[in-house]
Order: C-alpha cells, then structure tokens, then sequence
C-alpha cells in the first residue's frame, strides 16, 4: 500500500524540489538586485553560488545522521531552518545579508533531495528505484518550470522579497505533510553509528567503488552544465537579449519541459535498455547540445531561439542522466544509503558552486561563458560515464 500510495510520490516531489524552487523562482529578478542592493552582479550572482556550497556542505551531515536517527526527524529538522531562513531572505535589506541567509537556507533545504532520494531508496528498492525517481524528476520539474513565471510577475506586481514569503509558506506546508503523511522509512537493522570513523569508512568504501563514482560524477557534471545555465541565463536573457523580467519564466519554462521530456523517456524506457544503455545515450544527446549551442557562439553568432532550443535538447538529456545515475550509485548501497545519497550530493553541489562563481566571473556580458561552460560539462559528463562506468558490472538494470 505504501509503494502504491500516490500521494507520496507526490510529497516527496515536492521536498526534493526545494533545491530548484530555492534558485529558480528568483531568477528572474537577479539583474534587478544590483540596483535593489546596490551590488555588483559578481555578489548578486553569489547568492547561487553560496546557496549550492551551503547545499553541498550540508549534504555531509544529513546523510549519516538520517541513517542514524531516521528519515522523518532529520527531514522535519531541515524543513524548518529551510522556513526560518527563507523568511530572513524576505527581510534582507542589504546583499550581504541576503548572501548569508541564502546560505543557512541551504542548509535547511539540502535535507529534501537527500533525505527524499533516500526514502525512495528504502521504499521501492534497488529494482524499482530508478523508475520512481525519474517519475518524481518529472512531476517535480513542474515547480521549476512555473517557478521563474510566477516569480517574474510577483516581483512585476509586489517586490522582490514576496518570493521569499511564497518559498517560506511553502515550507510550512512542507512541514505539515512531512509530519502528517510521510512514514519512517529506515528500519533498525539499518541504522548507522555517527562515529566519526564510521562515517569516514563509509565514506571511503563509497569513494573507493569506481561504479558509484562513476555514476556520481556523470550526475554531477551533467547537472553542473544545467547550473552553468542557472547562473547566467537572466544576465543574458534579460540584459543581453533585452526579454522582459515576466517573460523570462515562459522561455525557462520551455527548458524544463526539455527536463521533463527526458525523465518521462527514462521512465518509460529506461527499464527496458537497462540504466548503462539509457546513461550513454543521454550522456552523448547533452554533450551534442552543448556543442551545437557553444561553437556558434565561438563564431560571433548568437540567437536567442537558437540558445533556447540547443538548451531544450541540454535539458532533454539532463532529465535522463540524473535519476538514471543517481539510482545506479545508490543501488549496491541500501546500507548506507544516506549517505551515499548526501556524498553523490556533496560532490554535485560543490562542483555545481565552483562552476557558478566561475561562470559569474567570467561573464563578459555576451552568451560565450555561459554556452562554454554548458558545453564544457556536457563533455565532462559523457568522459565520466565512458571512462569511469563500467556497462558490464553486475548493477539492477544494466
């Protein structure tokens, strides 16, 4: 009955979505902040950048602690530091401010997408979990593809600070059905000791596992090329190509919907190729994107539609790879899966935080940096499965 219950998949949807509602509902407003807060892009930009390194360094510690004391207080903890420091974003009157809130919001958000990836393990197991992640990736795709339209109105309409309000009642709401309709998963055979040692020797057998890298870095370079687009896609679609701050949302719209194309063509056929055939396909279809995106641009030519519809296909592959990859580094780990779930996380966050400050860095005010860098993790992404996966190891689905 629980397996089936389809309002959970709902709500664990919608707790692994925080991390992308956190970022992209606000995107649209990011160029208007350097005159709000009388800051530089480089900081405005931060504001991601500092969100993902606060994601990746609360990874560490959930994980472990939820295969200690369980899913359900760990999840319910994050949920409400997630609440409070969403409603210190709301009233940040200065870019500093809003920069160390944004990170302690981080914090309490990271808890979703680890924590909910990890229930999913427990629940549907190794055999069935690549299917309910990638059905969850495309119910929870549409949060973010509403996000940034919403978010480019309510700023139109209020100011820039009601979308922190929105994301802080959604986090009590999150805690209400967290608390009301989410079992305990993690059962006493289960559970790990939080003995610093323990947790390092877990960390070292995952590390040591070249499939569970493998698959790891897969997920996370190819999510990084999705950040690449995240951290300049306002500046150049806004700025650079002058599309109003409430049609921002509609063109990031069309890039989700790429997203959830690809999780529905995992779902639906990613059991039948197995997760090694389905990961070097999708692998091959974002590096090609980025390329067919990247080269024009080398050459003096951009086109917004053109940026738009190499993006889309991006997107496409993004929403195979990931659940795909993600289910196979967690597979051979039910043990630990926790963490498992927050080091993948750790190790995509981080690089996801690296790549935005480079990308804020280096932006020259045209596409080039962005499309190179998408481009970039699109071929770092299909190197790391071609080198680093290996199709014949014994993994369900393969």
């Amino acid at each position: 009955m629980l397996r089936s219950s389809s309002v959970l998949v709902w709500i664990l949807a919608s707790v692994v979505a925080l991390g992308p509602l956190s970022t992209d509902m606000y995107l649209p407003v990011l160029p208007r902040l350097v005159d709000a807060l009388a800051a530089p892009m480089e900081q405005i930009q931060a504001t991601l950048s500092v969100f993902f390194a606060g994601f990746a360094v609360a990874q560490l510690v959930y994980g472990p602690l939820a295969d200690r004391y369980g899913r359900k207080p760990i999840l319910l903890g994050g949920l409400g530091l997630f609440t409070l420091a969403t409603v210190g974003c709301a009233m940040a009157d200065n870019i500093e401010q809003l920069i160390s809130f944004r990170f302690l919001q981080a914090l309490g958000a990271c808890a979703g997408p680890v924590i909910g990836r990890t229930i999913v393990r427990d629940i549907y197991g190794p055999q069935d979990a690549a299917k309910m992640l990638s059905m969850i990736g495309t119910i929870m795709a549409l949060a973010p593809a509403l996000a940034p339209i919403l978010g480019g109105f309510m700023a139109l309409w209020f100011s820039w600070p009601s979308i922190f309000w929105f994301l802080a009642g959604y986090g009590v709401l999150s805690l209400f059905l967290i608390s009301y309709k989410v079992p305990e998963s993690l059962t006493d055979a289960h559970r790990q000791s939080i003995q610093p040692r323990a947790i390092f020797n877990n960390f070292a057998t995952l590390l040591r596992s070249r499939q569970y890298l493998g698959y790891t870095l897969t997920c996370s370079f190819t999510f990084c090329g999705l950040f690449s687009f995240l951290s300049g896609s306002s500046f150049v679609l806004i700025d650079y190509f002058k599309v109003a701050e409430q049609h921002y949302g509609f063109f990031f719209a069309i890039i989700v919907l790429g997203y959830m194309s690809g999780t529905y063509t995992a779902q639906r056929i990613g059991a039948q190729l197995g997760i090694a055939t389905m990961l070097s396909r999708a692998s091959t279809l974002t590096l090609s994107a980025g390329l067919a995106m990247a080269i024009p641009a080398w050459l003096g030519w951009h086109s917004l539609y053109w940026l738009i519809g190499c993006q889309f296909l991006f997107m496409a592959g993004v929403g195979a790879v990931m659940p795909q990859a993600m289910a196979g580094a967690l597979a051979p780990f039910g043990h630990m899966a926790g963490t498992a779930s927050s080091l993948l996380g750790f190790i995509q966050a981080g690089l996801a935080a690296l790549v935005g400050v480079i990308v804020g860095h280096l932006h020259d005010g045209t596409p080039v940096t962005m499309v190179s860098s998408i481009a970039l993790m699109g071929l770092l992404g299909w190197l790391s499965f071609r080198t680093l996966v290996r199709p014949s190891a014994t993994q369900p689905g393969n």
